[in-house]
């Protein structure tokens, strides 16, 4: 069951290309395939998905979670694509 769950989730992901992460200062941004906003992503979020940095034009698949101090959409559950 876990495991229908998990590909019904992926499904659903938005997907978009990173346009720069610097692992320096710990943030970057992907600019989702939709066309929306550009979505900021932190390096905690990178390394809960196992990797230790992401790179300029990266396909991945991400979820769009509020941040619950500023109240700004962030990128979760990062997947590379």
């Amino acid at each position: 069951m876990a495991i229908v769950y998990a590909l019904e989730r992926r499904m659903f992901m938005n997907t978009g290309t990173v346009k720069f992460f610097d692992p320096t200062r710990g943030f970057g941004f992907i600019q989702p395939d939709n066309g929306a906003a550009d979505i900021f992503v932190h390096i905690s979020a990178v390394e809960q998905a196992g990797m230790a940095s992401l790179d300029k034009g990266q396909k991945v698949g991400f979820d769009i979670i509020q941040d619950s101090r500023s109240g700004k959409s962030t990128a979760g559950n990062i997947v590379a694509a």
